[in-house]
Formats: C-alpha cells, structure tokens, sequence
C-alpha cells in the first residue's frame, strides 16, 4: 500500500465548471469576454423593462407627471396603487378567480395528461397506436374557432368557470414528453413490481412518477402558466364581468375600457395615477410566475430534454 496518511484529499468543488474534453480548445479571453457581454445585454434587455413596470407602479402621480410616463428613478416609494387595488372588490374578485382556475385547471390536465402518457408509453395497451396517431394528428389539424365555440355553448358551459379550463384542458405536446420519459423508465423495475403483484395504478403512483419528478414538475408549470395567463377564453365564452379572471381585468385597465367604482374615483380626483394602476396589475399579473420558476429552473434540462430525446 503506497497511500500517503494525512494527505489531503482534493475534493471537486461544486461550483467549479465540469472537465473540458480533451479535444475542446480552452476559450480565449476575447470570447469570454464576449460572451460576457452578450450575456449582460440579454440580462439587461430582459430586466430592465421589468424595472419600469415595478418602479412606475410604486410611484406617486406627482413623479409619474414629471417624468412625463413612465419613471426610471425612483423619487419615494409609495404602495398606493396596490392599496387601491386590493382594496377594490373587482380586482381581488379577479385574481382568486385566477388562483382558484389556475390550481383545478393544473391538477385536471396533470391527472389526465399523466394517465394518457403512462398508457401510450405502454406498448401493448389496447389501441395505444391508434390513439397516439389521433392525437398527432390534432396537433396539425383543429375544428376553428366557430365549432369550438359551438360545441362549449351547446354543452352549457357559457358563463361557467369550465369553460376556461375544458377547451384548453391537454396538450398534446406535454403528453409526448411525458410518454417519452416514461418510455426511458426501466422495464426491469416495471416488471418486478408487476411481478410481486402490483397493478398499473400502483406502479404508476408509487415507481413511476417517483422517478419521474422533474418532468413532472416541468409540465406542471407550463400547465400553470398557461392557465394563468388565459384571457381569450374568458373574453370568449363568460359575459359576466364579475367572473372575469386577473388577466381580462388587467387588459381592461391597460386599455382603459372601464375601471372599477373605487380606482376610477381616485384616478379622477388625482389621488392616483391611471399608469401606476396599469403598472400595478402588470407586477401582481407577474409575480407568481416569477415567485414558481426559480424551483422548477433546476428541472428544466432534465425534464425536457430527457423526455424529447427518448421519444
């Protein structure tokens, strides 16, 4: 044994950058540097109409008067906006008709996307070619607009909160992705527990979506935001203006249709401004997608790209 005691170890440190292959040349200094560059410009491009929005939303009139619009420097923070906003009754009705649409339209598409994909991924499932071929199908063909609108209307789902979740209820796209990552699942460990007398349900809730937690959590967030950012729905088949979610209120607002009694009152006597309620609705309309991206950024590799390639 040649090991040298009380040698230190030299551990990989976590932050560090993974090895370079062998025949991949080390960067210059000019590209990093140019990649540095263009990095800060994108960061800039996407971050700096963001800090509009909050700062002008967070402004008094008297600031937004004097810069003319919208405001790049702050000059005191005031929470006004929100004040009126939360404290009217349309736009908090409309942002838990948001909450409330978004969170039953999630767990319905993942329960039905999931259990589509699991039975298309199994291979002798009876008719799974031919149920696959149809949905590809509409992913390149669709009925229109009119008998879409039909078909809601003759179901009576016309001013009822289904109608924002049953039309757009399944992607096609995201029942692929997961088909392909529960494809790339081991068979071997399937089997085994088929074998010690597991059904498909079980095997399903307890290995296979187990395994399967960063697409999971991926496909669920495209389902949340997607459901959180509806609007032509609503616009389309509610007629009621108190059922309306955050986001037709906000296109309200920002095309200054109509306001609701409290905010309009306050906007003609001057005590707020009409674009730091237009900011305002922007930030709330925002802020959870921004809260949820950042703990689902770490599954995003692992879940599309695996997924995609082992389709």
């Amino acid at each position: 044994m040649s090991a040298v005691v009380g040698k230190p170890v030299n551990k990989p440190r976590p932050w560090a950058a993974p090895p370079r292959p062998a025949w991949e040349e080390e960067p210059s200094k000019a590209g990093l540097a140019g990649k540095g560059i263009a990095l800060s410009f994108a960061c800039l491009a996407i971050l700096f109409p963001l800090w509009i929005v909050i700062v002008t939303s967070l402004s008094s009139r008297k600031t937004i008067d004097e810069a003319g619009g919208l405001v790049l420097v702050p000059e005191g923070i005031t929470f006004i906006a929100y004040r009126e906003l939360l404290s009217g009754g349309q736009v908090t009705r409309a942002a838990v008709i948001s909450i409330l649409v978004t969170l039953a339209g999630t767990l319905f598409s993942m329960a039905v996307s999931v259990l589509c994909a699991y039975g298309l991924s199994r291979s002798g499932s009876l008719g799974h070619r031919w149920i696959l071929m149809t949905l590809l199908a509409t992913m390149f063909f669709s009925a229109g607009l009119i008998p879409t609108y039909l078909l809601v209307q003759s179901l009576g789902l016309t001013d009822s909160y289904l109608a924002l979740i049953l039309p757009s209820a399944v992607s096609v796209f995201n029942i692929l992705v997961l088909r392909g990552f529960f494809m790339g699942i081991s068979q071997e460990l399937v089997d085994s527990a088929r074998i010690d007398g597991a059904g498909e349900f079980r095997i399903l809730w307890q290995i296979v979506m187990p395994l399967s937690r960063a697409v999971l959590a991926v496909i669920t967030l495209f389902y949340a935001v997607g459901y959180w950012s509806a609007w032509f729905n609503a616009s389309l088949y509610l007629n009621d203006q108190d059922m309306m979610p955050l986001q037709n209120v906000m296109i309200q607002l920002v095309q200054k249709q109509e306001a609701p009694v409290g905010l309009g009152q306050a906007i003609k006597t001057g005590q707020l401004s009409g674009l730091a309620v237009q900011m305002a609705v922007m930030v709330m309309a925002l802020l959870p997608v921004a809260v949820l991206s950042p703990f689902v950024q770490r599954h995003f590799k692992k879940g599309m790209l695996t997924g995609a390639v082992k389709g």
